[in-house]
């Protein structure tokens, strides 16, 4: 039978995404995916799932397989290991198929120390871990291992595979995170065949220590063994596919399971203002500045009417209690009367400027304040303080004045001159010495007089002595002789 066209092959291959029959020969499955291959005559498969529940919301065009958008959800951490079958049975482009569907998923989650962790481990008769969940911290480079991978090519011992991903892959050493950081521990299996070893504890063990187990059957896989390996439920956890070849049209459907919806992006929060993501589809809601959450916690109520930036005032917004504004003016201008704009004023006319001495105009609606001479302004560029005392004119000095600091000063006289004994006046030298001289002469003159004078009384008094001391002489003699 001929070949179809390529056109017309690239033409019909997204069809097969529509949801098929059950194939002849095979019981139908329900609530298991199951993907076919292409019809003949390139007439397509289709692909059958679980109805939508009522309320989900309408998928656009573009996303095939219900398969969310970028930047509608964030995948959650994991410490995710695959277990690719890489028996005998799976010839070497089938093997290649499955490393693409690994890279695949790889693509669509957060890959990073702090998101999602990535393992391999590769198994047929003997098992093989490619590389551990910290070995790789980038898509990149988890995507250039997995390319690396070779198969081994004998048995299908899936059992010791999930005990080795268990002892050695799941491990804190390995790069496993420790249980109270939640973060979930998924192991996706692969296989095309039935298992050659004892898979039911090994399963069940596996499950019972944290790890979800997700079974992927291709082909000739048997499906009761997938459902022993995998977690409940059944229908999200167990799929199939009839071919390699569409083996990768299963990333769609990990993406939605590893996805957190973002209401925000999906645009269903309901928020009146602003959504904001939490995480693991959760999210809350905010509003713009001036606003308030109400209280059902989508809605919002202006507070701030003056941080609305709609109140029209040229220079300041004042907020009042009754959830009103009015308008203000900076220093300097005066509100016009439409009670927004504002208009320059003459401060140091008004008045009102402030300056304990002299108010000097800058510019319309601005002014500086100055002092008076022997005054400096202060620090509050308002107020005036004494800087030179003699500059004021008030110290009293007859001739100089002479400053020893800010409120300080002393009087000097000119040259020729002397400061008397108020140390404001000032006397010509030469006329001190000239009274000086007066008053010396004129002290002299006393004392001689003075001294004439008791010469003149000391010899009177002499010659008083003299009389009487003859007198009784005289009396003397005159007693005797008797």
């Amino acid at each position: 039978m001929p070949r179809p066209f390529p056109g017309l092959l690239l033409l019909l291959w997204p069809l097969l995404l529509l949801p098929p029959p059950a194939a002849p020969g095979l019981p139908a499955r329900p609530g298991f995916w199951r993907l076919v291959p292409r019809g003949p005559l390139g007439s397509p498969g289709r692909r059958s799932a679980p109805a939508a529940p009522s309320g989900a919301p309408t998928l656009g065009p573009g996303q095939p397989g219900g398969a969310r958008g970028a930047g509608v959800c964030k995948s959650r951490p994991l410490d995710l290991v695959f277990i690719i079958d890489s028996s005998r049975s799976v010839r070497p482009l089938e093997f290649t198929k499955v490393k693409t569907f690994v890279s695949q998923i790889i693509d669509t989650l957060d890959i990073g120390p702090a998101d999602t962790r990535v393992a391999v481990v590769n198994y047929a008769s003997t098992v093989k871990i490619e590389f551990h969940l910290n070995t790789h911290s980038d898509k990149q480079s988890l995507k250039q291992a997995v390319a690396r991978i070779t198969p081994l090519s004998t048995g299908t011992m899936s059992g010791l595979a999930i005990q080795t991903a268990m002892d050695e892959a799941f491990t804190v050493e390995a790069g496993a995170r420790v249980p109270s950081y939640n973060i979930p521990k998924v192991a996706i299996i692969v296989t095309d065949g039935r298992p050659q070893d004892q898979v039911n504890e090994v399963a069940a063990r596996a499950r019972a220590s944290g790890i979800e187990l997700y079974a992927v059957g291709v082909d000739r896989a048997d499906m009761e063994s997938l459902k022993v390996i995998a977690s409940e439920p059944l229908d999200e956890h167990v799929f199939y596919v009839e071919t390699y070849g569409v083996i990768e049209k299963l990333t769609s459907r990990f993406q939605e399971t590893f996805c957190a919806p973002d209401p925000c992006m999906l645009g269903t929060h309901q928020c009146q203002h602003v959504c904001v993501s939490d995480g693991e589809g959760k999210h809350h809601c905010e509003c713009s500045q001036g606003y308030s959450l109400n209280a059902d916690g989508k809605t919002c109520s202006a507070i701030d009417k003056c941080a609305l930036n709609t109140h029209g005032c040229e220079h300041i917004c004042v907020n009042e209690r009754t959830g009103s504004y009015h308008c203000e003016c900076y220093e300097g201008y005066t509100l016009n009367e439409d009670r927004k704009t504002c208009s320059a004023q003459d401060q140091c006319a008004f008045g009102t400027h402030g300056c304990q001495h002299i108010c000097v105009n800058d510019r319309p609606g601005s002014h500086h304040c100055e002092c008076h001479q022997g005054y400096t302004l202060n620090e509050d560029n308002k107020t005036c303080s004494v800087r030179n005392r003699c500059a004021l004119g008030s110290h009293g000095c007859q001739h100089l004045c002479v400053s020893d600091g800010a409120a300080s000063y002393h009087c000097e006289c000119y040259p020729g001159f002397t400061l008397n004994e108020d140390k404001k006046t000032c006397s010509a030298i030469e006329e001190a010495r000239r009274l000086i001289s007066t008053e010396t002469a004129c002290g002299c003159e006393a004392t001689l007089a003075f001294q004439d004078k008791v010469s003149s009384y000391l010899q009177r008094l002499n010659t008083k002595l003299d009389d009487i001391l003859e007198k009784l002489q005289a009396n003397e003699y005159g007693q005797i002789h008797r």
